[in-house]
């Protein structure tokens, strides 16, 4: 899970400190639940690999469809759409290397700690035994299209609160972890304060290797 970091300059009024831990708290919670949740599907996970108990696998494996009836039983309009869900492939792939060529040449001028690329696209899906080809093959697209978003989006904030770290006047939806910790829109009296803060606090996160 991730949290909420914020700013340690006075943008932060005493309230929403409280939300911000009583969100952390309920995070933790969520990921425990999560944790029983594995036990419960009798599944670990090594590194990159997830293992299955033997007797969960046999179970998946007849529960897999085969490819021709995945394909027979499909509405032909979804067999239609599948090249427009895929056209937007090439996009991504071509957003991705300029994210990263970026990140990887004016992060170390703005003294920015580097995004780790891979611990946001993760493909796991596709040792499922009960899908069958196809449906890892959509599951592989799916894991990279929204990785690669979220990966960008950490970028992208990191990038806003070392430029602009600045609330909007009118309310976000889904903001970024960090938006919370920015100087509050028409504060102009904190902003240059602020500013140095918030690039403070960014230059000393955790550096990680690529």
């Amino acid at each position: 899970m991730t949290y909420l970091r914020m700013s340690p300059g006075g943008n932060l009024n005493p309230r929403v400190g409280e939300l911000v831990d009583a969100i952390r708290r309920l995070e933790t919670e969520l990921e425990l639940e999560l944790a029983k949740r594995r036990t419960e599907l009798a599944f670990t996970v090594r590194g990159r690999v997830v293992e299955f108990e033997e007797r969960i696998l046999q179970r998946h494996r007849k529960i897999k469809t085969g490819l021709a009836s995945y394909v027979l039983g499909s509405r032909p309009l979804l067999v239609i759409s599948a090249p427009v869900i895929y056209a937007p492939l090439l996009a991504f792939v071509l957003l991705d290397a300029l994210v990263t060529a970026y990140q990887l040449v004016c992060f170390p001028i703005y003294g920015i700690p580097r995004v780790r690329r891979h611990d946001y696209l993760i493909f796991d899906r596709y040792q499922l035994a009960f899908l069958n080809s196809i449906e890892k093959i959509n599951c592989l697209y799916c894991s990279y299209a929204n990785g690669l978003l979220a990966y960008v989006r950490e970028i992208a904030s990191r990038t806003e609160q070392y430029w602009c770290p600045i609330k909007h006047a009118r309310r976000v939806i889904t903001a970024h972890e960090r938006y919370a910790g920015f100087v509050d829109y028409g504060d102009a009296e904190n902003y240059h304060r602020e500013l140095a803060q918030l690039r403070r606090q960014l230059q000393q996160e955790p550096s990680v290797p690529m």
